[in-house]
């Protein structure tokens, strides 16, 4: 289940941190108690790397990545990128990019398979995108906006975007994701979804604001319920499973 928390007083969560299957970021100015949240959901599983982009808190809006990579704009300095780059596990590539729409986390949706961006974003970037993330890309808008980052958050499992979010436009997006995407809101009826919260396959965290309805939403699209221990339990199982059968 999902994990309300807030940013200093702020519940764009979203802004401040950015969560993958393979590591999290979190920004390095918050108080202490925003990281010890995640610290301690996460702590035994991946590493939570308190950080700056670019000299700014808003790391989660700054950068797009997934278990494969990361990816941050070219305003990052040297220093946060050595740090970023000893910090991170060592099958995970980095890549600061030449981009002028810079904040690649309004402008990138990804999961570890596919990435859906700003139909503007240059070629190269693109390219980048494929090579450093191993996802498939695809230039599409998310309720008629461009900026498919900020209302649109996705997992390996599901994926929530802005309510507004046409019938024909969610098949469209679950066809390219190839899973089940769902309209909803986020802290309280807020469209800006991906300001508001953050997931990956086993773990989500949302503003402090979100309803319970909201949350029930969140955790069946996401199928946070599912427990690390039972989906580790039903790999082995198959695992063991096709040794028998050899």
């Amino acid at each position: 289940m999902a994990v309300r928390i807030q940013f200093e007083n702020s519940n764009d969560i979203g802004v401040f941190s950015k969560l993958t299957n393979s590591y999290c970021l979190v920004s390095n100015a918050g108080s202490e108690n925003f990281y010890s949240l995640f610290e301690a959901d996460l702590g035994d599983h991946i590493p939570v790397i308190h950080t700056s982009i670019a000299g700014t808190r808003i790391v989660g809006r700054l950068t797009a990545g997934n278990k494969n990579g990361l990816l941050v704009p070219n305003t990052t300095t040297d220093l946060e990128l050595q740090y970023l780059r000893n910090s991170l596990p060592d099958k995970v590539k980095i890549k600061r990019i030449e981009e002028r729409l810079s904040a690649l986390g309004n402008v990138i949706s990804c999961n570890d398979y596919v990435a859906i961006v700003h139909p503007d974003l240059d070629k190269e970037t693109e390219e980048i995108i494929q090579d450093i993330l191993g996802v498939e890309v695809f230039r599409t808008t998310v309720a008629k906006n461009v900026l498919v980052g900020s209302y649109c958050v996705v997992n390996n499992s599901g994926g929530l975007v802005h309510p507004m979010t046409s019938t024909s436009e969610l098949d469209e997006l679950s066809n390219l994701f190839q899973i089940p995407i769902g309209a909803g809101t986020i802290n309280r009826g807020g469209d800006l979804i991906a300001a508001g919260a953050v997931v990956n396959d086993w773990s989500g965290f949302v503003g402090m604001d979100t309803t319970a309805s909201e949350l029930m939403v969140y955790d069946g699209i996401f199928k946070l319920n599912k427990s690390i221990g039972s989906d580790f339990s039903s790999k082995l199982k198959e695992i063991q499973l096709e040794s028998l059968k050899k």
